[in-house]
């Protein structure tokens, strides 16, 4: 996976179910990805957000978390746009 912007849905899942999706795309981004955006609701997402931010704060290949437009979006920096 090479593309620079990658979304990835994790609604319905569980964190371990999101975490693994998580993974693989941390695992198959390529050169050219600068962030992942985690779409993971607010009413129900809360969970999944709590666990974005204390599993892949120290991730080697993860710069950043940033909020995304609206609190059901998480993003995961992998490189700065300058």
């Amino acid at each position: 996976m090479n593309e620079p912007f990658v979304k990835l849905d994790l609604h319905g899942m569980t964190q371990e179910e999101a975490r693994k999706v998580i993974d693989r795309a941390l695992v198959s981004a390529g050169p050219g990805t600068y962030h992942l955006e985690l779409i993971h609701g607010y009413n129900r997402g809360t969970n999944l957000r709590t666990m974005i931010g204390d599993w892949y704060r120290y991730d080697a290949k993860v710069k950043r978390i940033m909020p995304g437009d609206n609190p059901g979006v998480t993003i995961l920096v992998l490189k700065e746009l300058y």
